[in-house]
């Protein structure tokens, strides 16, 4: 079983792609997903956010959503909204952000590859959010969230997707987020043994962004008997150094019990602290940007000792030197008490594609009582944690620009 394959993908029709693709699933909330949609009858929300099509007190989570995703699939289908390939193929799909571009190219990965490690996943996933995703595959007899997959470095494959996308595009759409995206097909035979074989040379993939989608396709398909179409899950690779992961941040309700001068006072025990009169965008693992109080702090941390950074077997711990690590074991578990950061109310995730300013508001609006800025997770070291069998701690990475939902999708034959 390789690696990867090519697939029937079921896009939108020439000229439709505007009107379909639409954010990821998992980055809109419903009420903001009912929002985005409005006035926008083949927006792929109704697929993947159809709650927005009942009642706002619905169970986003009850049958009646995904059987309502299903009978949408099916109208953009019937309608002509949505095509399906006559033959397998791959698909060089660019995004264009900020004047940074990522080259990848969509396919289905083996999930035999997954279960045996070889496409290799750096996060815990959570039941609940599995069994959503299992119960919307098994509702829509598709996956239509692609799994973004990073590879390491393969100029062959960069060029091979650089010649694919030397043509007009079948799709070039920019959203109103400004992130551009672009599609080309691959369908001659040669091209597609080509890229098949150079992706198949590989030592490992890595799972960058959909760890809950791709646990639950592996759920549906050992639940399904038999070869097929379920034994793949639908993916983009990317070659790892175009890969753009922003910072990770975090907020907290409290200062669990201490004044801000208490907390400044503690801080400056373990860690040098120094005003700013601007925001601080960290640029250094052991440092962190903090506002507190109405005012900018840059902490920087003492680097990870060398016995925080062994595993017993001797070997360097590549989740030790994470700039998440070193906040939470130096600050967080320590001056907080906050040892369960998936769990504790006192503690929220703000993504970096929000800003410094959205920290600085949360606080200054008393919804927060200090925020700490991030240096953003490394491509280098996601894969490291990976390549060790380890697991990073939540909310560690923040991948823009994102796939949009609806590009294509994986019909489960």
């Amino acid at each position: 079983m390789s690696l990867i394959k090519p697939f029937r993908a079921l896009r939108p029709a020439p000229g439709r792609a505007a009107e379909v693709l639409a954010p990821p699933y998992d980055v809109l909330s419903s009420a903001e997903a009912r929002e985005r949609a409005a006035g926008k009858p083949w927006s792929f929300l109704h697929v993947s956010k159809a709650e927005i099509d009942l009642d706002p007190a619905a169970d986003p989570y009850g049958g009646a959503v995904y059987a309502k995703a299903a009978e949408n699939l099916r109208r953009m289908i019937a309608a002509g909204v949505l095509i399906r390939d006559d033959r397998p193929c791959y698909y060089v799909y660019r995004l264009t952000w900020r004047g940074h571009v990522e080259t990848g190219f969509a396919a289905v990965a083996s999930i035999a590859a997954y279960a045996d490690n070889r496409i290799r996943k750096h996060e815990h996933t959570t039941p609940a959010k599995e069994d959503d995703r299992v119960r919307q595959i098994e509702a829509i007899n598709a996956q239509t969230g692609p799994v973004m997959l990073a590879y390491p470095a393969a100029p062959a494959i960069d060029a091979m997707l650089e010649r694919a996308a030397a043509g007009a595009p079948i799709v070039d759409v920019t959203a109103d987020d400004g992130v551009r995206h672009q599609l080309w097909v691959i369908g001659d035979a040669p091209a597609i043994a080509a890229l098949t074989g150079a992706v198949e040379a590989l030592p490992a993939l890595y799972i960058a962004d959909g760890h809950h989608r791709s646990a639950a396709a592996e759920r549906v398909a050992e639940a399904r008997s038999g070869a097929g179409a379920h034994g793949y899950f639908l993916a983009v690779l990317f070659p790892q150094a175009e890969m753009t992961i922003l910072d990770y941040n975090r907020v907290l309700r409290d200062l669990n019990g201490r004044s801000a001068e208490e907390l400044l006072a503690e801080l400056r025990r373990r860690a040098t602290v120094e005003p700013s009169d601007r925001p601080v965008r960290p640029a250094a693992a052991n440092e962190i940007g903090m506002f507190l109080a109405g005012r900018w702090y840059r902490v920087t941390l003492p680097p990870a000792r060398a016995e925080d950074t062994a595993q017993p077997a001797g070997a360097a711990d590549p989740v030790a030197r994470l700039p998440v690590t070193l906040l939470t074991r130096q600050i967080i578990e320590p001056i907080f008490g906050i040892t369960d950061q998936r769990r504790d109310k006192r503690i929220d995730f703000v993504g970096g594609g929000r800003g410094l300013g959205e920290l600085e508001r949360l606080v200054s609006s008393g919804t927060m009582a200090v925020a700490f800025a991030l240096y953003p997770t490394q491509m280098r070291d996601l894969m490291a944690v990976a390549d060790a069998g380890a697991v990073m701690p939540p909310k560690s990475t923040w991948f823009e620009p994102k796939l949009a939902d609806g590009m294509v999708s994986h019909v489960l034959d």
